[in-house]
């Protein structure tokens, strides 16, 4: 069998591909982002010349005299002179109804002019194929000082010469997403150590497992302190009593102890399939809640069946929703938590938690489950990941978890165990 990819590893491997793909979108914008400059650049550099030839008087008084082979050995060294000078494919300079008067090649003059002739005299921006292949061109109309139209100014830049000006910025782009793409790469390595130094060589579901552990250590150890901490002042006030010779208010108080205790050892033992690390648990977290001055309220079905999640997960889900559930309470004036554990409809397990305090806000629903988010200051111990164990122990183990208000319900749906059915 193939061991898992640890952690470490697969913090590496995701902020690699996160590098990778970032560094492909970066790059496809750039190059999409220059042609699409370049194009415009062309446009404007074909009206700019085009307007300007227009203009000219040169273009004007030649075109007035309407004798095309004197206007052509007249504009055909000019238009030759500014294609050179702007870096353009071609100017063309033409009568009233299209006919070439220049041309970078002397063959074509005299032919008809092909591309858009407006038909309203205005400046006019084109992509069309003529005798130098696929080209961005501008045609502008020739106008005397009265206004009257004696001619027509092409200016045009190819295709080819624009892709040329896009390949000489491509190293540029490559050049920003290799760079990208080495940071996103240093920054994982640099995730991986880290992660390695917390981690270890250890697979997610392990790290899980280890904080899980680690949480039920700690909240079964809260509950069991605060269990011996009360039977310790139960007992010592019960020896004061006697020393002092109320002997019956000594046998009452021990009394009254055995008594609340073996209540809820009565429910524990009574379900079939219990847990002893959870009856554990939920003897400490009663004493807990009396020490808080917290109504503690539990009522468990016998015939709740065994619980899909181990010992360790059954604690840490259980101890961090019942933490929560007592902190809340505090806060309130009637103080109560209740804890409830019945078979769900498909024979699997539910398990509620709530509490008498002020509850959730209906926006923090979803986050209060996020890693790191909490609503309470950071202590010792740290803060924001007893929720966000409970959803990803339940949720691995198949299970639902969803918070209700009024009052503030946690409630854990948990599917039955690998091979029971529903009876």
């Amino acid at each position: 069998m193939r061991p898992a990819r640890s952690t470490a590893s697969r913090v590496f491997l995701a902020l690699i591909a996160a590098a990778v793909v970032i560094g492909i979108l970066v790059a496809v914008f750039l190059v999409v982002d220059a042609q699409r400059a370049t194009h415009a650049e062309a446009e404007r550099v074909t009206a700019a010349t085009a307007v300007t030839l227009a203009s000219s008087p040169l273009v004007i008084g030649t075109l007035r005299d309407e004798d095309r082979d004197d206007a052509t050995r007249m504009l055909e060294p000019y238009a030759l002179e500014v294609i050179a000078g702007a870096d353009l494919g071609f100017v063309t300079i033409m009568t009233t109804d299209g006919i070439r008067i220049t041309h970078p090649d002397p063959a074509q003059i005299g032919a008809h002019y092909l591309g858009t002739i407006p038909s309203r005299p205005a400046p006019f921006t084109e992509v069309f194929t003529g005798t130098l292949g696929p080209s961005v061109r501008t045609i502008v109309p020739v106008r005397t000082d009265d206004g009257e139209v004696i001619g027509w100014v092409s200016a045009g830049v190819t295709i080819e010469s624009i892709s040329e000006t896009l390949v000489r910025r491509l190293p540029l782009s490559i050049g920003i997403t290799v760079g990208l793409v080495g940071l996103g790469v240093l920054g994982a390595v640099v995730a991986r150590r880290i992660t390695r130094r917390i981690a270890g060589d250890l697979p997610p579901g392990q790290v899980r497992d280890a904080v899980a552990s680690y949480e039920s250590l700690r909240t079964l150890g809260d509950a069991l302190r605060a269990q011996t901490h009360e039977h310790g002042n139960r007992m010592h006030t019960a020896v004061a009593l006697i020393e002092l010779g109320r002997s019956g208010e000594a046998i009452e108080i021990l009394t009254e102890t055995s008594r609340q205790s073996q209540s809820l050892v009565d429910q524990v033992t009574a379900r079939r399939a219990g847990d002893p690390a959870v009856g554990a648990l939920l003897l400490g977290k009663a004493s807990q809640a009396k020490e808080r001055g917290i109504d503690w309220r539990v009522s468990i079905d016998p015939e709740t069946p065994k619980s899909p999640l181990t010992a360790v997960e059954s604690v840490a889900v259980l101890g961090n929703l019942i933490d929560n559930a007592m902190d809340a309470a505090s806060l309130a004036d009637d103080r109560w938590v209740g804890v409830t554990l019945e078979t769900s409809a498909a024979g699997g397990i539910v398990l509620e938690v709530s509490d008498s305090g002020p509850g959730v806000a209906p926006e923090l629903c979803e986050r209060i489950f996020t890693q790191g988010f909490s609503t309470k200051p950071a202590g010792a111990q740290g803060r924001g990941v007893g929720l966000a164990l409970v959803q990803s122990v339940v949720l691995g183990a198949g299970g639902t978890v969803e918070v209700s208000s009024d009052p503030t319900t946690f409630r854990v749906v948990l599917p039955p165990p690998r091979g029971a059915t529903k009876q």
